[in-house]
């Protein structure tokens, strides 16, 4: 899990496993966002499997899947521009490289988001 801090109280990464929660609580993390569709690649850990380790470690995580195809809809920026307003810090944004949760991150602080 390479981890990228991109504010004081929010970081991306690529995907994540299940395994990795308990030690991403541990560290300190209070939310997680997935933003990886589902079903992208054969090996990735399904967003269930990731809700059930945080909802078990006592994180918090939001689904709101950014396609490599289309990029960021509106419907995704006004998601996490919620999810950064009402989660609480630090959060955890990962999808396949960490690239589209940090792009993600960055229009929704340019649209008044909490940064």
């Amino acid at each position: 899990m390479d981890i990228k801090q991109i504010a004081a109280d929010v970081a991306v990464s690529g995907q994540i496993d299940a395994s990795d929660v308990a030690a991403l609580a541990k560290s300190g993390y209070k939310s997680i966002i997935c933003n990886r569709p589902e079903g992208e690649s054969a090996e990735q850990t399904s967003s269930d499997d990731i809700l059930a380790a945080a909802a078990a470690a006592g994180l918090e995580f939001r689904f709101i899947p950014v396609s490599a195809m289309t990029g960021i809809t509106p419907e995704n920026l006004q998601g996490t521009i919620d999810a950064l307003e009402e989660l609480p810090r630090p959060i955890l944004a990962y999808c396949r490289s960490g690239a589209r949760s940090a792009n993600l991150y960055q229009a929704a602080v340019m649209r008044g988001a909490r940064p």
